[in-house]
């Protein structure tokens, strides 16, 4: 008898922590989506390495075709 009580007050207490459901499929695509990303203190190092990355893709480009040019010219000689 004193199991069983025990049992009961121990997976009433487990549920009364249990939360909240997670929300419906209807109710996620009811919520707005967020108008504008909010400015941070790390957009501009962020606008930096973004470019820093197009600069490097381009010089690799470059690099590239000099590359080309270099064998062209070798085996024309």
């Amino acid at each position: 008898m004193i199991r069983t009580c025990l049992l009961t007050a121990a997976l009433l207490t487990l549920t009364a922590c249990g939360g909240t459901p997670p929300p419906a499929e209807a109710d996620k695509a009811a919520t707005p989506a967020p108008a504008q990303r909010q400015k941070t203190v790390f957009d501009d190092q962020l606008k930096a390495l973004d470019k820093a990355k197009g600069v490097e893709a381009q010089l690799q480009k470059d690099k590239e075709a000099q590359d080309r040019a270099i064998e062209a010219q070798e085996k024309s000689e």
